[in-house]
């Protein structure tokens, strides 16, 4: 069965008649929901915050009325976005109308291709290697400002209007329409090979352009993003073929200002993978069960996660980063000084029920990670099992009498004459239980061995993963796997070996406070990890304080809780499902809705 929609008009570059737009088993979210998922105990993939009614507007016939009222504007956002469709849509209307316009597209004044490449090529690293270094150039920087600049609203036709990234750049002082795409749908066109990556003129291949994506692209448009945070009138999701859903700045203020002070819920995404199972496609409901697998839940990495915003039905989804630009004191609260606008928590899934193995691999040093790649802090994770079988295993840590030498001669044979290896004689395998944490602080070598469902409890950093044994097996699309054992063996720590790895490295559980039907289970973390975890049980609710915290969690017993914050918002969430509490909400209680004690688990800053 294919879920992919297909252009049926040859006006979006790179894309002929009748081939699909978005790559991609997943299916496309809804401008409109039909029915209402309130008081819900099932896991929801369209998870919303609700603004009342009269607050998004569907089509662009409402969206080209009110450019009609404003006679000049400038249409700016996101890469990927189909600006030529969205030109074209809004034309019907104005020509309907008897309304002359005069239309500017920002794409002429980019500089040229060979420009562009020559700017963004310091940070795009080795050509064969997976990773680059977080650009340090400005999204002005690729443009031809001074044209742009110099340009000015023509009083000859009835409309002004220029369209396209980087609109703003002229300095106009007028109302901002600024158009998001999601990350995954911007990857779903991205392998369809219907858009290019900024100041490109060409597709390239996926590899490529995810990397320039990740280092360069999003990079500039995330800090061009902040700065026009304030200039915004109107905010637009552009997800949809032949549909748009818009609203007006001060509702969508008013909705980022709500969910700071309440609960987040971000829309989670899933993905195939080399290793990947069957516990996710058999037990969370409305995804296409027509996949080989799911290798990952996308439940909260916010550099790729939306929010989803719902008016009369109408959904409109924006990036996760518009609420840490807004909000991110009242998200963060005390640690907001330490991470400003980078949400440092992530929370997903990593599904080996009757998959395969991960990679045995480790993270970078902090220090490297920054030196190497630009970024602030590094990949440091543990695996919580929240499912599992009788004869799952976590691979972590090495064995007693590890010889870094004799380690990597055995890899790098294995890479150079595709060899299996008796991995275990370097590795630790450990047994895995329901709630076991295992702890992986950088450098650590590990993996999450088959018939696992991993809720992986990590930081932010989500693409720096060293590879240094994959099974012998390609991807999905029958090509090897990257194997990077050169920047492996420049972080691993080899004294986490031996009885160390089951002292130091698999959490040891211990209640530490309690009441008549409830208690509260400290499930450490690694002295160098950020952040810390505890596991709230309970029969009926309880209440807790977030003392200017951010809570992230998820129930991972029992079928469904209510939270009630401070404000007085309410919302249900099912097993499974990852919520966060900001700092701002004060104070929540959480009633378990089941007939069995819940289990929720709570990840926090130290």
């Amino acid at each position: 069965m294919s879920t992919d929609q297909t252009i049926t008009n040859a006006i979006v570059p790179n894309v002929t008649a009748g081939v699909p737009f978005r790559k991609t088993s997943q299916f496309l979210m809804p401008a409109k929901l039909s029915g209402t998922a309130t008081g819900q105990q099932q896991y929801n993939i369209y998870p919303v915050c609700a603004l009342g009614g009269g607050k998004i507007f569907n089509g662009y016939g409402s969206l080209a009325q009110y450019i009609a009222g404003q006679k000049t504007v400038v249409i700016d956002g996101f890469e990927g976005v189909f600006y030529s469709r969205i030109k074209n849509a809004l034309c019907r209307y104005f020509t309907a109308e008897g309304l002359s316009v005069n239309w500017i597209e920002t794409q002429a004044f980019l500089k040229p291709v060979h420009t562009v490449d020559a700017l963004v090529q310091p940070f795009m690293g080795a050509a064969d290697s997976v990773w680059g270094t977080k650009c340090t150039l400005t999204l002005a920087d690729l443009y031809q400002t001074d044209k742009l600049s110099a340009l000015k609203p023509d009083t000859a036709f009835d409309i002004n209007i220029i369209i396209g990234t980087g609109a703003a750049l002229s300095g106009w002082n007028v109302p901002v329409i600024y158009i998001d795409l999601p990350k995954n749908e911007l990857q779903f066109r991205m392998r369809a090979g219907s858009v290019t990556n900024l100041g490109a003129d060409a597709v390239n291949e996926p590899f490529y352009m995810y990397k320039r994506f990740y280092f360069v692209d999003w990079v500039l448009l995330n800090a061009y993003k902040k700065q026009l945070l304030n200039k915004i009138a109107v905010i637009a999701d552009a997800q949809w073929l032949d549909d748009i859903n818009w609203m007006l700045k001060a509702d969508f203020a008013a909705g980022l200002n709500k969910l700071s002070e309440s609960v987040i819920r971000v829309r989670p995404w899933f993905e195939p993978g080399a290793w990947g199972g069957h516990w996710i496609r058999e037990n969370i409901r409305n995804i296409n069960k027509d996949v080989v697998n799911y290798a990952w839940s996308f439940e909260l990495i916010v550099p790729e996660n939306g929010l989803v915003f719902e008016s009369d039905s109408n959904l409109l989804e924006v990036s996760f980063d518009f609420l840490m630009f807004h909000n991110q004191t009242q998200v963060l609260g005390k640690h907001a000084p330490v991470y400003g606008d980078e949400f440092p928590i992530r929370f997903d899934f990593l599904d080996t029920y009757d998959g395969g193995n991960l990679s045995i691999q480790c993270h970078p040093k902090l220090k490297y990670i920054q030196e190497v790649f630009g970024e602030k802090i590094t990949q440091d994770e543990t695996y919580y099992i929240l499912d599992c079988t009788d004869k799952a295993e976590v691979y972590l840590g090495f064995q007693d009498n590890i010889n870094p030498d004799t380690f990597r001669a055995a890899l790098e044979e294995s890479q150079a004459e595709n060899k299996e290896i008796e991995i275990r004689e370097y590795v630790q395998a450990h047994t895995a239980k329901k709630h076991d944490l295992f702890l992986i602080p950088n450098g650590t070598v590990h993996s999450a061995g088959t018939d696992n469902l991993v809720l992986e409890i990590s930081a932010t950093p989500y693409i720096f993963t060293f590879k240094m044994y994959d099974w012998v097996r390609l991807d999905l699309d029958g090509n090897p796997r990257p194997i990077n054992i050169d920047h492996a063996f420049n972080n691993l720590d080899f004294t986490r070996k031996g009885d160390k790895v089951q002292e130091e490295l698999i959490s040891k559980q211990t209640v530490i406070e309690q009441g008549a039907d409830w208690q509260l289970v400290h499930v450490p973390t690694h002295r160098e990890h950020f952040y810390d975890v505890h596991r709230i049980e309970f029969d009926t609710e309880i209440t807790i304080d977030t003392n200017n915290v951010c809570h992230v969690m998820m129930l991972v017993e029992g079928s469904a809780v209510r939270v009630k914050t401070n404000n007085g918002t309410e919302q249900v969430f099912a097993y499974a499902e990852t919520f966060v509490i900001p700092a701002a909400a004060t104070s929540y209680t959480l009633t378990n809705l089941g007939n069995s004690r819940a289990k929720v688990v709570k990840a926090f800053l130290k």
